[in-house]
């Protein structure tokens, strides 16, 4: 069962400063504990991201072995038809792996209520940067630090900065800094959400995420 819960936020701007406006956030969370539904979640993102192109050859598959090597009787020797045997030196693979799909279905609902109840869990590390993308013109670590530092963000724990665009001058300024990851709004997702210490939003970014994962 879901019930409705709200963040109430006061953006800052780059400087650390407290805007003049507050808004909301509406979000369906999980009454009770959702971490079967992160865990589905969570497996569906892994896997998503393997090849599954991993192949082996099957005796019938390697080149060669259409001779019989030796004469069935009389040799003293094992009986043999194929040099390509499982049993032999380059022959094929016995039940060896074969390219295959690992995607697991999740819902799209559910989907939607593992994200929307784990930005709620985490909402004491949301921090909201107005303007971001366009108050930050230069291109430069040095740049995004400043802010970072303005805004009391400390860059030793896992940073998730989460935009409605990922702008060149933003993915420049931060693909310096080993814990921080910029990810757009749309491709928001459950491990990055886990991993992260403290979460940079904006408010076009909660935007998207209303128009995308809320009802």
């Amino acid at each position: 069962m879901t019930i409705q819960k709200f963040i109430t936020y006061t953006p800052l701007n780059v400087y650390g400063k407290q805007t003049d406006f507050n808004d909301e956030l509406k979000l369906n969370v999980l009454e009770t504990s959702g971490n079967y539904l992160l865990h589905k979640d969570l497996l569906r993102h892994l896997n998503s991201q393997r090849q599954g192109t991993v192949s082996t050859k099957t005796r019938s598959e390697v080149r060669g072995g259409g001779r019989k090597p030796w004469r069935q009787k009389g040799t003293g020797r094992a009986r043999a038809g194929s040099n390509r045997s499982p049993l032999w030196k380059g022959g094929g693979v016995t039940f060896g792996p074969k390219p295959r799909q690992f995607e697991l279905k999740v819902n799209k609902k559910e989907r939607r209520l593992a994200l929307q109840t784990l930005i709620y869990n985490k909402r004491n590390k949301l921090v909201i940067i107005d303007n971001l993308e366009s108050e930050l013109t230069e291109p430069k670590t040095k740049a995004f630090l400043k802010i970072c530092k303005d805004c009391e963000i400390s860059v030793d724990q896992k940073i998730l900065v989460v935009t409605s665009k990922k702008t060149p001058t933003l993915k420049l300024a931060t693909q310096n800094l080993k814990n921080v990851e910029l990810i757009s709004a749309g491709h928001l997702n459950t491990l990055s959400l886990l991993r992260a210490q403290q979460i940079i939003l904006t408010p076009l970014a909660i935007n998207d995420i209303k128009e995308i994962y809320c009802d």
